[in-house]
């Protein structure tokens, strides 16, 4: 796998773990000083992000799996005739 690929599909989990700990922490402190409603709707966001964050890295390797088998299945045109 490419290491461009890796190093995005490393930081999107970054950012899921990031993210559902700061949900975490809306949830459990937040309460002290935030409306109930407030409490709601930060954590919600805060993990359906980090939900994304741990979903898109999946789509990215099989998208890349898909590139890699159409690549190695795809006919190939060796010298250079056209077919007519």
């Amino acid at each position: 796998m490419d290491q461009r690929l890796k190093k995005r599909i490393t930081m999107f989990y970054l950012a899921g773990v990031i993210n559902a700990f700061l949900g975490l922490y809306v949830v459990i402190e937040g309460r002290a000083f935030l409306p109930p409603d407030t409490v709601r709707w930060l954590a919600l966001f805060f993990f359906a992000f980090a939900a994304v964050d741990f979903w898109f890295p999946q789509m990215l390797k099989r998208k890349w799996e898909e590139a890699q088998r159409a690549a190695t299945h795809a006919p190939r045109n060796e010298g250079g005739a056209t077919k007519a």
